[in-house]
């Protein structure tokens, strides 16, 4: 849960995001370049006690792909997008990685991680999309 605790102590920037966002696209096409499953965005906008806009979460198999699909991320929104996240965490164990872009934060976890924590369910009220691998 530190993952979610660290998203609280920064502020949403003004600009406003959509599913067609540039900084989303890469995400999603660097999450399935390194083959990571189950990927699915999260559109917060409408739901005031959100932390940022969108939440993506997706899922990898092992350890070595979570740091993979993390690294990745980074590399490619920064070629892209020329942006390098807020903060980021949870290199150190790969079991739940966060890499938080202000308004767009990024999840990816091995499976029953992401099973028992449940973020689909708790932000059930926020539009969700399926991103096919």
């Amino acid at each position: 849960m530190e993952q979610l605790a660290s998203l609280s102590t920064r502020k949403k920037s003004a600009a406003r995001l959509t599913q067609r966002s540039k900084i989303i696209k890469t995400i999603i096409s660097a999450i399935q370049e390194k083959k990571g499953m189950n990927i699915i965005s999260l559109d917060l906008k409408k739901i005031n006690e959100a932390v940022a806009d969108f939440f993506i979460i997706c899922e990898a198999d092992n350890q070595p792909q979570i740091r993979a699909i993390g690294e990745n991320i980074e590399a490619r929104v920064k070629e892209d997008c020329d942006e390098n996240p807020f903060h980021h965490e949870g290199y150190q164990t790969l079991q739940w990685v966060l890499i938080d872009y202000v308004n767009v934060v990024v999840h990816v976890m091995l499976g029953e991680n992401r099973k028992f924590y449940k973020l689909e369910e708790m932000w059930s009220d926020a539009a969700a999309v399926e991103h096919k691998e």
